[in-house]
């Protein structure tokens, strides 16, 4: 994905949300076992298709697919996610993305959750 306008489209296993991210250790905050888990998934997804950084300023489109029909706010698990796909290398910082659509769909078992990545 060199060239400016070309699409990458990544499908990620469900995210988890903010409030099941971070733990409290004492006076300290943590990634949470879930996040750390989800974190090492989306590098390892990414590691295997060769991803190389991205420069620049980004659009990201993201569709989610929940696990199932309970409530769920639309931007839950963007920190996750966005902060995954940093750390598996899509991007060296989250700041460089300059738009960002987040669309929660119907339900599919187990959660989905596809990226399409753009430059600007």
């Amino acid at each position: 994905m060199g060239a400016k306008g070309v699409t990458l489209e990544l499908t990620l296993p469900w995210a988890p949300a903010l409030n099941h991210l971070y733990r409290h250790v004492g006076h300290r905050v943590l990634v949470s076992r879930e996040g750390r888990r989800y974190r090492a998934q989306v590098c390892e997804i990414l590691a295997g298709l060769g991803v190389q950084p991205l420069a620049g300023p980004l659009s990201v489109e993201v569709e989610l697919f929940p696990p199932d029909a309970r409530r769920r706010d639309v931007d839950g698990c963007a920190k996750a996610l966005l902060d995954a796909l940093q750390a598996g290398g899509l991007y060296d910082d989250d700041s460089q993305i300059v738009k960002l659509q987040l669309e929660k769909l119907a339900p599919v078992p187990g959660g989905a959750v596809i990226v399409r990545v753009q430059k600007c």
